[in-house]
């Protein structure tokens, strides 16, 4: 891990798109991560260097980050997807219902991302589990996307995933 990268601040990000849907209704079709992911990401991309490469890096990861929450999403409440920029880096927020037996899980998940061996956990994972386990996404966004993942404090029945992707650095 680079330690000497500095993040850039909160107010360094721009805002450049918002939603919010029903979680019982996103959660009623699989579909919903893939359509999600893909109009979000087209919506982003038009001014990027190559934009149908930088689409095609961030429907993969916002579709990663819409699949975890459909494993093990609460139908109750609701789903809000904002969408940040700052140069290099896009930042996305998920802020969704989490029931209190949940909460353990999204923080254990976040800071394996960040441990020393997060590699040799994602490839354990991917080669043993038969389906990729939710925490197995967290860490293909950090290993695969270079992503930086932490949770933000929000009410008690929500949680708020933010994920920076350094997508137009990535070499493919």
């Amino acid at each position: 891990m680079d330690v000497a990268r500095k993040e850039p601040t909160e107010a360094a990000f721009e805002p450049l798109l918002q939603l919010e849907m029903e979680m019982g209704t996103f959660l009623s079709d699989w579909l919903h991560c893939d359509q999600l992911s893909t109009f979000v990401a087209r919506m982003i991309s038009h001014n990027r260097a190559d934009p149908v490469r930088h689409s095609n890096f961030f429907s993969s990861a916002l579709n990663e980050l819409l699949e975890v929450l459909f494993r093990g999403g609460s139908p109750d409440g609701q789903i809000g997807c904002a969408i940040y920029r700052h140069g290099p880096t896009e930042r996305v927020k998920l802020t969704f219902p989490c029931p209190p037996r949940h909460r353990h899980f999204f923080s254990e998940a976040v800071s394996n991302t960040r441990r020393e061996d997060a590699l040799a956990r994602y490839l354990d994972s991917i080669l043993t589990d038969l389906v990729p386990s939710r925490d197995a996404a967290l860490l293909d966004l950090a290993i695969n996307f270079d992503a930086r993942i932490h949770l933000e404090d929000s009410v008690a029945s929500s949680i708020t995933l933010v994920v920076d992707l350094p997508l137009e650095g990535i070499v493919s």
